[in-house]
């Protein structure tokens, strides 16, 4: 398994660095790992892919809280993984690339300009699904390549033609001065073809709506607002582009008896007065199933006792939190004529014991007093 490096060493920038000086830092790298600058150079490739990584995620403030807080693995936690080739770069940085280059990468035609759109998909869960994770399906409407014409768009037996506007480049230029400006050819929406005879199914789009199945596999520890990102799995692209990514949002219903803060989880457990006086142990829910735990002679109501490594799992290394149990001390409310002789005998001890106390708290005064 390979090692990524720190995002910040990558782009060569400090952690309290503001977005401008992140997007410089990562249009330098853009400009001299460049696919079309360093051709066959593997290095270059990777360098290249590396920086568009830390720059997607630097960019983003939430992806960038998470990177702070907990690393690569918090971001792997929350479905993302980084970018699957070329095109997945070039695709999602379409509009940084023609700001830097004057066009939006390497690639030419339909596959730039027609990636298929991301999709949002709020997921809920129990508390007991997020804290331990689980392995779910769901059900997406989406738009998919369309069956009838595998892509193409074109009725069986025909094929797209180059646009005669463009010369099949999807774009044409105009100058400004001393600039040219490059912007999606009219003729063909930057597609550098044309459909004539359109597939009857899906009208020449290339992609058809349909319910898909997708299974989703929740890692342990997911909070509210976490997301995670399921690669090619939103729309279709338009004409062979790469597809859009699903973005599965978690919000996680409370539970009856367990509370979440961070990594520990919080209770409150009853115990009578006797246990509380006398000490006990006491069997406590945890995820994990039921624990014991010792309440010690002369425990208070409010005293807190903690379980560790009962937690929920951290997102960033896997490591459990603890369970924090606060005791509840009950009083009584239905006595029976021997319990309540008994404590009436207890309430004069107890009486008697502070009266004692306080005769010598006097005396110790009075004698001050003389002196």
């Amino acid at each position: 398994m390979t090692t990524k490096r720190d995002y910040y060493e990558v782009l060569g920038v400090r952690r309290s660095a503001g977005e401008d000086e992140i997007k410089a830092a990562y249009r330098k790298l853009a400009l001299q790992y460049h696919p079309d600058r360093n051709p066959g150079d593997k290095t270059a490739e990777e360098k290249f892919r590396e920086a568009a990584e830390a720059y997607e995620v630097l960019r983003d403030p939430q992806k960038r809280d998470l990177y702070d807080q907990f690393g690569h693995r918090g971001l792997e936690g929350a479905g993302f993984s980084g970018f699957r080739g070329f095109e997945d770069i070039f695709s999602s940085f379409g509009d940084i690339f023609e700001e830097f280059f004057g066009f939006a990468g390497h690639r030419s035609g339909r596959t730039r300009s027609g990636r298929g759109a991301d999709l949002r998909f709020d997921l809920e869960l129990d508390f007991m699904e997020a804290a331990r994770g689980v392995e779910t399906q769901i059900e997406v409407d989406k738009y998919q390549i369309c069956t009838a014409c595998s892509g193409t768009g074109c009725a069986p037996g025909t094929s797209p033609e180059t646009c005669r506007y463009c010369g099949g480049s999807g774009q044409v230029s105009r100058s400004q001065g001393f600039f040219t400006v490059r912007t999606p050819c009219p003729g063909c929406q930057g597609a550098g073809q044309t459909i004539p005879d359109p597939c009857a199914v899906c009208r020449g789009s290339g992609k058809e709506r349909v319910r898909k199945k997708v299974a989703v596999k929740i890692p342990a520890g997911v909070d509210n607002g976490s997301r995670l990102r399921l690669n090619g799995e939103g729309e279709a692209g338009a004409y062979g582009a790469p597809p859009g990514d699903l973005y599965v949002f978690i919000h996680v219903r409370p539970h009856d008896f367990f509370h979440r803060e961070d990594t520990n989880i919080i209770c409150q457990i009853p115990i009578s007065f006797v246990q509380a006086a006398l000490g006990d142990t006491v069997s406590v829910p945890t995820l994990n199933g039921k624990k014991s735990l010792e309440i010690p002679k002369g425990t208070q109501p409010g005293d807190i006792f903690r379980l560790h490594g009962e937690g929920i799992p951290s997102l960033r290394n896997g490591k459990p939190g603890d369970q924090i149990v606060q005791v509840l001390v009950k009083t009584p409310t239905h006595l029976s004529k021997k319990q309540e002789s008994l404590l009436r005998e207890f309430a004069k001890l107890e009486s008697n014991k502070f009266s004692n106390k306080l005769k010598n708290i006097l005396k110790g005064e009075s004698l001050d007093s003389r002196t």
